[in-house]
C-alpha cells in the first residue's frame, strides 16, 4: 500500500455516475509488474489503459550496487592472489590493506523518471537505458605464508 497511490474522479452524466481511477504503483520486481498488468487486462479488458512503465533506481539501490561491486572486486582480487601464491608454492594469508582506488558508474536513471522522448522507445530500449552499471578497482596487500609456515601449523 505504501507503494501505491489511487486518484479517483466521479462525474455525473445525466442519471448515471461515471468513475475514473488512476492507480500508480511502484514495483521493485519487473516480473511482478508484468503479472499485475496482465491480471488487470484480463479482468478489466478494454476499460483499462496501462501506461508504459517508468524505470528508475532509488539512491538506496545504487548504494547497494556500489557495495556489491566493491565486495566482488575484493573477492576477485583475493582469488587472483591465491592463484599466484599456489603457482609459487605459497599460501595466502590475511589481508593487510584493502583500498578502493576507483569506482565508475554509467547508464541508469537515478531517482528520476525517464523523459517524454522515452514514449517512443520500446520496452527493451527503456530497460537498457535504465540499467545501471558499476565497476570498482581495488588495491589489496595480503600476507604471504611460505610452505614451512603451513608445515609448522600442522605439527
Amino acid at each position: 500500500e505504501e507503494n501505491m497511490t489511487v486518484t479517483e474522479d466521479f462525474t455525473r452524466i445525466e442519471n448515471t455516475y461515471q468513475m475514473e481511477a488512476e492507480v500508480c504503483i511502484i514495483f521493485s520486481d519487473f516480473g511482478k509488474m508484468q503479472d499485475v498488468c496482465n491480471l488487470l487486462i484480463e479482468k478489466l479488458g478494454a476499460s483499462i489503459t496501462i501506461s508504459p512503465p517508468h524505470f528508475y533506481h532509488t539512491p538506496e539501490a545504487i548504494d547497494t550496487l556500489r557495495r556489491q561491486v566493491c565486495v566482488t572486486a575484493v573477492g576477485n582480487t583475493r582469488r587472483k592472489a591465491q592463484e599466484v601464491c599456489r603457482l609459487f608454492g605459497q599460501a595466502l594469508g590475511k589481508p593487510l590493506l584493502i583500498k578502493e582506488e576507483e569506482t565508475k558508474e554509467w547508464g541508469g536513471h537515478i531517482d528520476s523518471h525517464l523523459s517524454h522522448s522515452a514514449d517512443s522507445q520500446t520496452l527493451q530500449e527503456r530497460i537498457q537505458n535504465a540499467t545501471a552499471y558499476a565497476s570498482c578497482r581495488v588495491f589489496a596487500v595480503f600476507e604471504i605464508k611460505g610452505k614451512e609456515n603451513r608445515r609448522n601449523k600442522l605439527l
